[in-house]
């Protein structure tokens, strides 16, 4: 089972593009701290984001990001590189404190499936 919640800011305005497909792409860096550790970067890949919630993400937002994790390779003019992100299936405000709760109760029930594939 592959899931992912980070809760973080936004460092830097989304990134988006249209790919091929027609679907857009919103690149996200979160920044993460921890109190006693150092501050991690996290990279946000969402398809085809909400406009009304990707039009109030700017920089220093907070975010909640639930999704899973994703390593990809391409190729470089070196060879080839990977890289690992977090695919978003949901992202919003945490004041939005009852549809957070309302997922993350969703997530805790998938992990606790004594069958999650079937």
């Amino acid at each position: 089972m592959n899931i992912a919640v980070v809760r973080g800011t936004l460092s830097s305005e989304p990134r988006v593009r249209e790919l091929p497909s027609g679907t857009n792409l919103a690149a996200l860096e979160l920044t993460v701290r921890v109190e006693g550790e150092p501050t991690e970067s996290v990279p946000v890949s969402w398809f085809a984001p909400a406009p009304a919630v990707l039009g109030r993400c700017a920089p220093g937002t907070e975010l909640v990001v639930i999704g899973r994790v994703r390593r990809r390779f391409y190729r470089t003019g070196a060879g080839t590189s990977s890289a690992t992100e977090v695919v978003a299936e949901h992202v919003l405000p945490p004041g939005r404190r009852a549809r957070l709760d309302r997922l993350l109760a969703e997530v805790a029930s998938r992990l606790s499936d004594p069958d999650p594939v079937g």
